[in-house]
């Protein structure tokens, strides 16, 4: 791709990835933006075509919806929740993750587009690495739940996708991502580091990767008109790993306030999260998930273009506002 003016649909516009995504492509006047949601989002008028999809199970035929655009960006998914409570949650993840993702690559193949980003998950990889282990785009895919795998088989249909139609499919693993407005256990965290709670996990000695929303979209962004990204696989992180206590004082100093943190052996701690029924909290509370992002650095001249104390302080900001 050169530089010229793109037309980039994004699916699940409506999300956390997909709304910043979308705000950020309509401050690049190179980009035009089509959104795809479930519901009328509200933009600047004329700035943003919204396309109102409803259920997105439910279509068959996305080459109409994606007629005329450069570069479809699929951010849209069944999300990894802790505890899942349906009866079949893998048949579940296929049906939105690996089938609606194998329909929209074909249409958008059918419709001309060039380029079909996909946002995976590092879950695809595993769920943990050893002291001093990084994953790598190179690793063989070790999923352990069905989300993972509900990934891993919509990365293998895209590859296949793509031999067969020519269209170029970019997949980015992130791991955990972060920023304003996001919810679920980072919120939870943040909110504990703000309480000022004696917290028993000055013991653990893990390092996890993270990525805030920033960075990811960032990247995303890159990888729409760079020629190195095509039919390539990369992972993404801030580039700064932490160990949970770490995270918890940098979460803290975000909030201005201050934070203890007592020991407590690490296994007594994920043996406590396992009897109140939180065992996998306590794990990736207790260990570690590094990811190696040189390629993603070396091979499109990538670097995260915000640090992690920056994107806490947003975090931060954001929640006080909405306090």
């Amino acid at each position: 791709m050169n530089d010229e003016n793109y037309s980039i649909g994004v699916t699940g516009a409506s999300g956390f990835v997909g709304s910043y995504l979308v705000r950020t492509l309509m401050e690049q006047p190179r980009y035009s933006v089509v959104a795809y949601a479930r519901k009328q989002l509200a933009y600047p008028a004329a700035s943003v075509d919204v396309q109102i999809v409803g259920d997105i199970c439910r279509v068959s035929d996305w080459s109409v919806f994606f007629a005329g655009l450069s570069c479809v960006v699929h951010t849209a998914a069944r999300v990894h929740v802790m505890e899942d409570n349906s009866t079949n949650p893998l048949k579940e993840f296929r049906r939105i993750n690996l089938d609606v993702t194998s329909r929209m690559a074909r249409g958008a193949a059918i419709a001309g587009v060039k380029r079909f980003i996909f946002i995976s998950s590092i879950k695809v990889n595993g769920e943990e690495t050893k002291p001093g282990v990084f994953f790598s785009p190179h690793d063989d895919p070790k999923p352990t739940d069905p989300y993972g795998i509900s990934k891993m088989e919509a990365e293998q249909a895209l590859r296949v996708i793509a031999r067969e139609t020519g269209m170029e499919v970019v997949i980015i693993r992130p791991v955990l991502v972060y920023g304003a407005g996001v919810k679920a256990n980072f919120l939870n965290l943040l909110k504990l580091a703000g309480r000022g709670w004696p917290l028993p996990l000055a013991s653990i000695e893990n390092n996890r990767s993270f990525v805030s929303v920033y960075n990811l979209v960032d990247l995303i962004i890159t990888c729409i008109t760079h020629p190195n990204a095509a039919n390539q696989t990369f992972l993404v992180s801030d580039d700064c790993d932490l160990s949970t206590p770490k995270l918890l004082r940098r979460m803290a100093k975000s909030l201005n306030k201050k934070i203890l943190l007592l020991p407590l052996p690490s296994r007594l701690l994920e043996l406590a999260t396992v009897l109140m029924g939180k065992g996998a909290v306590g794990q990736r509370l207790c260990r570690s998930l590094q990811v190696d992002i040189s390629k993603t650095k070396d091979l499109l001249n990538w670097n995260p273009i915000i640090t992690v104390d920056e994107a806490l302080i947003e975090t931060a900001n954001y929640l006080k506002e909405k306090a």
